[in-house]
């Protein structure tokens, strides 16, 4: 979760310490990201099987068992890995669609896209307490990632000058969207909304979960 500090305060130094020896996805995934998502997913799941989440729809904080938990966090990991990787390789090819270059590998987008989102997973600290909104946490998050893509994408996939700001703009709403998607699917849950508990994929979750 440090990493997320200096590179909100430390953007462009820290950035170019992470461009002069660009990470292996290997590496990365196991160095920074890994550990983001499990210290979430844990402390989350400890604050709703402890704590609960209130939901505004029934005016009640409701509490989860530990195999309701164990399951929403199994599958919001995999959502979040999945969504990640996508982002990855979406950030790769546009930035080959916007100008054809060595620097548009997999292994920098993933690079790119998992330190940018950094500031997204130490908002999720604010995720255990019951009564915060799901969507805060992102949405604050979200934005501060954003910012801190703004210095590292130029460094990392070194755009042509005449496209760099037309791709920060692309990258950023594949990142909106794709973090977007993943919070509405979990965050509707958490909250109980009704809506979303009667829909099709709503009624699947609460099936899988075991509500």
């Amino acid at each position: 979760m440090f990493q997320a500090l200096i590179l909100m305060f430390e953007g462009a130094t820290a950035w170019d310490r992470i461009a002069l020896q660009p990470p292996g996805v290997v590496r990365v995934f196991f160095l920074r990201l890994l550990p983001m998502m499990i210290i979430t997913t844990v402390l989350e799941g400890m604050g709703l099987q402890h704590w609960g989440k209130w939901q505004p729809d029934f005016h009640k904080v409701r509490t989860f068992s530990q195999n309701q938990v164990i399951l929403y966090e199994a599958g919001q990991f995999v959502l979040n890995l999945v969504m990640i990787l996508v982002s990855a390789w979406l950030v790769q090819v546009m930035g080959r669609t916007f100008h054809g270059r060595d620097t548009y590998t997999y292994s920098r987008s993933f690079t790119v896209v998992v330190c940018s989102l950094s500031p997204m997973f130490l908002f999720r600290l604010l995720d255990p307490f019951p009564g915060m909104n799901p969507f805060i946490p992102w949405a604050i998050g979200i934005m501060l990632s954003i910012w801190v893509m703004y210095d590292g994408l130029p460094r990392l996939l070194v755009p042509d000058p005449t496209h760099a700001f037309g791709l920060f703009l692309s990258c950023s709403f594949v990142l909106v969207l794709a973090t977007g998607l993943v919070r509405v699917v979990t965050g509707l849950y958490l909250q109980g909304n009704a809506g979303f508990s009667s829909s099709f994929l709503g009624r699947n979750i609460n099936e899988l979960i075991g509500r």
